[in-house]
């Protein structure tokens, strides 16, 4: 049993158009409701319209990624029962219109984070980059967060002034600039003025408040989508650590554990990301599978290479820090053990060839992602056969 291939589509203005991810070989696409409000319900009618153009290419929409949760639930404050309400009412939509999984994710304010989002390679191919120092400098001297110094060390604030005065202005402000991007599928950016002003919304929120409002928003939705028969996968923190002094509650083994027997149910699961936690060296990719596949409902297959000062970039699908080989063949084992197959989605990719000359969202330039889809399509089917 192979995993049902599947490529992320940000809508009708994605330049990489449903006929290309088609072109892929690829039965279904992953896409969301990106133009609806965050808090607002997802109407049928949209929700159809969008799998219906979906249909028309011959392919299917069975995963959601992201139905996104509001600040305000991630706060539990302001408008957080409405806002859950409808979510609830939106999973009712998607259910009845034949949506069988949803992937959310619980990160305050940013969704995910880079310092540079077109890193040269050695092969003249861009990839997405993490310099740690890069960020530190950003936090510090440009964003210039109230008491952010109080989250470094003595030897991190050194080396972030260090990287301040040996950059120069274009590189310190290319830095500004891709540090405030917004939601993935977005070309917008947060002003300094907007992140700070979320940053005070979370004052007094540290890990343990985080985590009970994770728990709270699931014993609420989870029955709601168990009912439905909808399976929620949760997406790991995207790098798996505090960032801007906000708390991070999806990073390691042990946080995974914890959401899962919060609420106990098959409907309550994981968004198996390997470029997520792959970033942090103490999380065991192919132990996660053997101990919590039961929960795991989505696949995201990246890589990445990191080193001892915590910077990391996007490798090839085959070439970084984490044992591909390994982890397929155990997500093999897993699906054949379960009787399922579980969709997945060649995350991320180089840009290269011909989209070196397009504007793309960053990390989802088509050839890049049809590249890894080809390695991780031959290397399943190559260990399939022996299995």
């Amino acid at each position: 049993m192979l995993m049902h291939e599947t490529m992320r589509w940000f809508g009708p203005h994605d330049i990489v158009s449903l006929k290309d991810i088609r072109q892929s070989g690829c039965a279904g696409v992953v896409t969301a409701l990106h133009h609806i409000p965050v808090g607002d319900v997802w109407p049928v009618a949209e929700i159809q319209q969008r799998k219906s153009l979906i249909e028309a290419e011959g392919m299917s929409w069975t995963v959601v990624e992201s139905l996104p949760v509001s600040e305000d639930i991630k706060r539990r404050s302001g408008n957080y029962p409405a806002h859950i309400e409808n979510y609830k009412k939106s999973l009712q939509h998607l259910a009845a219109c034949g949506i069988k999984v949803v992937t959310y994710n619980f990160m305050p304010v940013l969704d995910w984070v880079r310092t540079d989002i077109s890193h040269t390679m050695p092969d003249g191919s861009k990839a997405l980059y993490y310099e740690r120092a890069a960020f530190v400098a950003f936090d510090l001297f440009m964003l210039k967060r109230p008491h952010a110094e109080k989250d470094y060390s003595t030897a991190e604030i050194e080396t972030a002034e260090k990287w301040l005065h040996t950059h120069t202005d274009e590189q310190k402000n290319e830095v500004f600039r891709n540090a405030l991007l917004g939601l993935p599928g977005s070309t917008g950016r947060f002003t300094p003025e907007e992140i700070l002003a979320a940053l005070e919304t979370y004052k007094g929120i540290d890990a343990s408040t985080l985590r009970e409002h994770l728990f709270y928003f699931l014993k609420e939705v989870v029955p709601v989508a168990e009912q439905l028969g909808l399976k929620m996968a949760i997406h790991p923190d995207d790098p798996p650590y505090a960032v801007l002094g906000l708390p991070r509650v999806v990073s390691s083994e042990s946080d995974l554990f914890a959401i899962v027997n919060a609420v106990p149910s098959p409907a309550n699961g994981l968004c198996y990301c390997t470029g997520s936690l792959g970033v942090r060296p103490g999380n065991d990719l192919t132990g996660i599978i053997q101990r919590l596949g039961a929960h795991i409902h989505f696949l995201h297959l990246r890589n990445t290479r990191r080193d001892a000062s915590g910077n990391f970039f996007e490798a090839g699908h085959l070439d970084g820090d984490a044992d591909m080989v390994a982890i397929v063949r155990a997500l093999l084992l897993l699906m054949k053990q379960r009787n399922v197959s579980l969709p997945v989605r060649p995350d991320h990719g180089h840009q290269m060839l011909d989209d070196l000359a397009k504007t793309t969202y960053p990390g989802y330039s088509c050839i890049g992602r049809l590249k890894g889809l080809a390695e991780l399509r031959g290397l399943q089917i190559g260990l399939a056969s022996v299995l």
